[in-house]
């Protein structure tokens, strides 16, 4: 089994909506993605979000934890090749305007708190955001 790291954020706008990034036309999540190698965390996680959404005014909150989940597979099942450990900050933005990038991630939103769960795609993601939600 494959074993990667992943880093992200959780960020805020001034209206105190979340972002929220959709993975190949099938996916929600948080805006995450693979730390290059020899590549800090929290530089890997400025840069996803960067890719992901095209904001890149991002003022670091805090680190909100790690977690562990697999790949999300078809039908939104675990696929067991990949296991990701990834690692989420929290950011402010004064970033309104969402335009992504990364052509693999074609669309990016605003969400108000407490829809984000609902919204994202993997049981994990959603477990994670929960339990960190009243930090935000």
């Amino acid at each position: 089994m494959k074993q990667t790291k992943i880093a992200g954020g959780v960020v805020m706008n001034r209206k105190g909506l979340i972002l929220i990034v959709n993975q190949n036309g099938n996916s929600w999540s948080l805006p995450k993605g693979h730390i290059d190698d020899g590549e800090e965390e929290l530089t890997a996680a400025k840069r996803e979000i960067y890719e992901e959404s095209g904001v890149s005014d991002l003022e670091l909150i805090k680190k909100l934890g790690k977690y562990k989940r697999y790949r999300i597979g078809l039908r939104e099942e675990d696929d067991k090749s990949e296991l990701k450990e990834i690692t989420i900050f929290l950011f402010r933005t004064n970033q309104e305007i969402l335009r992504p990038i990364d052509l693999n991630n074609p669309e990016a939103r605003w969400v108000e708190r407490d829809k984000v769960a609902k919204l994202l795609t993997h049981r994990k993601d959603k477990e994670f955001f929960l339990g960190i939600i009243d930090e935000l």
